[in-house]
């Protein structure tokens, strides 16, 4: 009779069997278990995670390649109408109105009560299958038009901006540039709300993946419109190659939009007004602070500064902003399971892989930032002419040190407005007037250090108020 438990030298006995019956392949794929598995316990490198990073990751090498090709493409000038043009398109905040974040939310608590085959045959509770085809239908109905007021506001608006705060003797030919960037803009606003809710119905890893694709081709392009003297034309080109790619994955999923889009939900459907509207319009606020927290200060610096400096702003926040995207891919990769597990009232689990993720974002965070900077103080000590592209070092810090604190306050606000409330508001709207304010203020007679520093001071503010709210709302809804 065999012993039916094993012993180490029955393990032995059979892991040499084993491996003379099919040699070093065996080891191999064993040592890639082992390192998958310490990579998603250690470093919570999941696929979503891993396609995201690759393409944040790329994003960010291909942030250092534009930049140089930026300083040797673009005169100072250009530079600053280069990052201008990003934060203009900002704008569309105001008629996106948070409603992407909600879409996830609601796709993924729906989802959470269906299967989806790999064929994109949906099965299980039909209530949950009508409600989740009645968001993708007022989503496409709400964005088609948002898309089309949008267009013809960033034109207004960009063409009066740019032509009566030029300042300087140097003609930069801005208008087709810009009107090619807002039209690819307003293309791309109408689909991302639609790649928000394949993440919701659980496709995170497909379109972390399609994330990566985007950023390999739109950064490729652009390279090119720079090296062929077409710099300004460069944002326009990033963003019309995102369009393409994101329009061949939606395609591909079209067994699965179609009969969704097709599909009656009667008397199931979402009532927005009721279900949605209370939290959404905190969500519409919240975002729109964003824009005065996040995108005012290369607008002020331009028109009171000029565009030099507005570029020496634009490209260390584009730095800052592309590092510390890098790494909160470990929390938004983790957004719609965050529903899901909330759906369930698995609460427990829930705080496990969120304080999980939120450690290794910061790790990350510091890691990264850290090496940037110094790799900056480098050039600036050796007086490099590239180092005069960016702000001093100890400005840098200081945006840096920013970006370190926001991550904590992201983290907090996904694990917030996962339950479908929002909480922050107050904190957003009391944050972007102090924020602005400081901004136009204290940059008018300081210029970006004053900037730098009193947001700095703001967002240390923020992070401690952030942090009271959320343990505040954790510790009640959970209880309950």
């Amino acid at each position: 009779m065999s012993n039916p438990i094993p012993t180490p030298e029955t393990e032995a006995s059979s892991q040499r069997q084993t491996s003379e019956t099919t040699g070093p392949l065996t080891g191999f794929a064993r040592l890639q278990g082992q390192t998958k598995n310490w990579l998603l316990k250690e470093l919570g490198v999941d696929r979503a995670v891993a396609f995201t990073v690759f393409a944040r990751g790329w994003s960010g090498i291909a942030g250092v390649i534009t930049i140089l090709l930026i300083a040797h493409f673009l005169s100072p000038a250009e530079q600053g109408y280069y990052y201008v043009f990003g934060n203009l398109i900002a704008v569309q905040i105001i008629f996106e109105l948070g409603f992407s974040f909600v879409i996830l939310q609601m796709a993924s608590h729906e989802r959470a009560h269906l299967t989806i085959s790999a064929d994109d045959v949906i099965s299980g509770d039909p209530i949950a299958h009508a409600r989740l085809a009645s968001v993708l239908q007022k989503t496409v109905r709400w964005y088609t038009t948002a898309a089309l007021v949008l267009a013809v506001s960033l034109l207004v608006v960009g063409s009066y901006f740019f032509s009566t705060h030029h300042q300087g003797t140097t003609t930069v030919h801005w208008q087709f540039p810009w009107y090619a960037d807002a039209l690819a803009a307003t293309l791309t606003f109408q689909l991302d709300p639609i790649l928000s809710f394949m993440e919701g119905c659980g496709f995170v890893p497909n379109v972390a993946r399609l994330r990566f694709a985007q950023a390999l081709t739109g950064s490729t392009f652009a390279w090119l419109a720079l090296a062929t003297h077409h710099g300004l034309f460069a944002p326009a080109a990033l963003i019309t190659c995102n369009v393409v790619v994101t329009l061949v994955y939606l395609f591909r999923r079209r067994r699965l939009l179609l009969p969704l889009m097709r599909f009656d939900p009667g008397t199931n459907r979402i009532h927005w007004m009721k279900e949605v509207w209370p939290f959404q319009w905190r969500i519409a606020v919240s975002w729109l602070s964003g824009y005065f927290i996040f995108q005012i200060y290369n607008p002020i610096l331009f028109a009171y500064r000029g565009a030099v400096a507005a570029g020496q702003m634009g490209m260390s926040l584009s730095m800052a902003n592309g590092l510390q995207g890098l790494a909160v891919s470990w929390l938004t990769t983790k957004i719609a399971p965050f529903g899901s597990l909330i759906a369930r009232r698995e609460f427990q689990q829930l705080d496990r892989v969120f304080f999980r993720a939120l450690r290794q974002a910061v790790l990350v965070c510091i890691a990264i930032t850290l090496i940037a900077w110094l790799g900056c103080l480098y050039l600036s000590v050796r007086n490099f002419k590239f180092a005069h592209r960016f702000l001093e070092p100890s400005l840098l810090a200081v945006v840096f040190l920013s970006s370190i604190m926001n991550i904590f306050v992201f983290g907090e606000a996904f694990y917030l407005r996962a339950h479908k409330q929002e909480k922050f508001l107050i904190n957003s709207v009391v944050g972007a007037f102090a924020v602005g304010l400081s901004a136009f203020f204290f940059g008018r007679l300081y210029g970006a250090a004053g900037m730098v520093i009193s947001t700095a001071v703001l967002n240390l503010g923020g992070l401690v108020w952030a942090t009271l709210v959320f343990l505040k709302y954790r510790r009640i809804w959970h209880a309950e």
